[in-house]
């Protein structure tokens, strides 16, 4: 006997995508991870910018100390260091500026001012530099925690 044959139709999926709460869920997520990670990272690239400061400031200090070894004085001319242009310098990524603001034969202080964004770091400002090694900085951090 020849059997009969029934249409059947294929088994309706189950899982046809994501629902609405877990969508919302995925979003909460990257939310959360989102507003820890981009202060993070905010704070560790000003960190960053610090360090091409005082590696600047320091630079300045090498090429001035150079400079009165040969001269029995201290310079203000940026030409007498080895920099092209005036006073003040923009270093690294345009981040902070040097600048030798006193000079003489005795002695020099040389700052590291921030500009553009690196102006919203309060923790460490404006590093300074003298002659005799010391350093300091402006802002509510310590030479300690800023040097």
């Amino acid at each position: 006997m020849a059997r009969t044959i029934r249409n059947r139709r294929p088994p309706r999926s189950t899982a046809a995508g994501m629902t609405l709460i877990e969508l919302m869920t995925v979003v909460l997520i990257a939310a959360i991870l989102a507003a820890v990670a981009v202060p993070s990272y905010t704070s560790q690239m000003r960190k960053s910018r610090r360090t091409e400061a005082k590696t600047a400031l320091l630079d300045l200090a090498a090429r001035e100390e150079r400079y009165y070894s040969t001269n029995t004085t201290y310079s203000s001319t940026p030409s007498d260091l080895g920099y092209s242009g005036t006073f003040p310098i923009n270093v690294g990524s345009n981040y902070y500026q040097i600048n030798v603001t006193a000079a003489s034969a005795t002695g020099f202080t040389a700052t590291a001012t921030p500009i553009n964004s690196q102006t919203s770091d309060t923790v460490c400002a404006t590093y300074t530099l003298y002659n005799t090694g010391v350093q300091a900085v402006s802002g509510t951090g310590s030479n300690a925690t800023c040097w």
